[in-house]
């Protein structure tokens, strides 16, 4: 696939993830709707869904940046990291993003926005005082990967998406077991009893679905941006130099949660850091297919060992 195909793709996953969000919440209203004989929930549940697709296509980037407390920089007090994103946007031949700062000494950073002209790169305080030049220049680049890729649209949508989901899941279900039966006598019967366990289902299974396709879009993306990364700077190693220094950081990103941790270049919860022995492989059982469903990023020593024997 060709990057131009890639970048089509990513397009056309946005809408598809939108729709798809839209059908679910559409279906999980009108289930719940014609169960309690009450239209106003099917009303309610689309317009919520509507608002919420559309707010995350263009609010989601800053919705992203306030939940991580990130303050935009000044040029002149940070010119050495504006000449490294503008050369290397240069070369990508892409619109040079804002550049936003997070005050936390865990090193690590992530880019966010709806397309290259509305685009964002982020770092923490930490990745600025660990990172040499090459090293800075490799997290920028695969960055600029994501941006370049239109990743950053598909996986900043799914902040607010699959965050919407789940509130609306849970309201669904509370809705169920405090809201009373149906008020009128067509739904008394056996067919709505398996309207309201569809609906039940469709509302627990939802948020875990979401969440599921988050992380896999997360972990498919990370390889693709990386080798992307590695071929705007023409060096490898600088970015898989930094990788295993921000991995081998132990402190937690105290501004990112779950939500957002897939945005970031490194699990900022450090779950998918490298094992430090055999011995503690063998005692948690390795890597099952099974655990790595849930880790939002690919294991750090199987993205170092691809950058390294990357031939350019």
């Amino acid at each position: 696939m060709t990057t131009y195909q890639f970048i089509n793709k990513n397009k056309r996953e946005s809408w598809i993830l939108i729709f798809s969000f839209l059908i679910v919440i559409s279906l999980i209203g009108y289930v719940f709707a014609d169960y309690f004989q009450d239209p106003a929930i099917l009303y309610i549940a689309v317009f919520f869904s509507l608002f919420s697709a559309l707010f995350s296509y263009y609010f989601s980037d800053s919705v992203t940046l306030a939940v991580s407390k990130a303050q935009e920089v000044d040029k002149s007090a940070n010119r050495d990291l504006y000449n490294i994103v503008e050369n290397l946007c240069i070369t990508a031949g892409i619109p040079t993003p804002k550049i936003y700062i997070i005050n936390d000494p865990s090193p690590n950073a992530f880019a966010t926005g709806r397309d290259p002209k509305h685009a964002v790169i982020c770092y923490t305080t930490g990745i600025l005082s660990r990172l040499n030049k090459t090293e800075l220049e490799g997290v920028t680049a695969h960055e600029l990967s994501h941006i370049g890729n239109y990743d950053i649209r598909v996986m900043t949508l799914v902040v607010v998406l699959v965050g919407t989901v789940t509130l609306l899941g849970n309201m669904f279900l509370r809705f169920s077991f405090f809201g009373g039966r149906g008020r009128g006598n067509k739904n008394d019967g056996g067919i709505g009893m398996i309207l309201l366990a569809a609906g039940l289902l469709l509302a627990i299974l939802s948020p875990i679905i979401a969440v599921l396709i988050k992380m896999a879009v997360s972990r498919q993306r990370e390889y693709l941006a990386d080798a992307s990364g590695a071929l705007l700077t023409r060096y490898p190693e600088g970015l898989a130099s930094a990788l295993e220094k921000i991995s081998a950081d132990p402190r937690p990103l105290v501004e990112a949660n779950n939500a957002t941790a897939h945005l970031f270049i490194v699990n900022p919860f450090h779950q998918d850091r490298p094992e430090t022995s055999d011995e503690q492989k063998s005692a948690h059982g390795g890597r099952s297919w099974f655990a790595g469903l849930f880790n939002t990023h690919p294991p750090i020593e199987d993205r170092v060992k691809r950058l390294r024997e990357m031939n350019l």
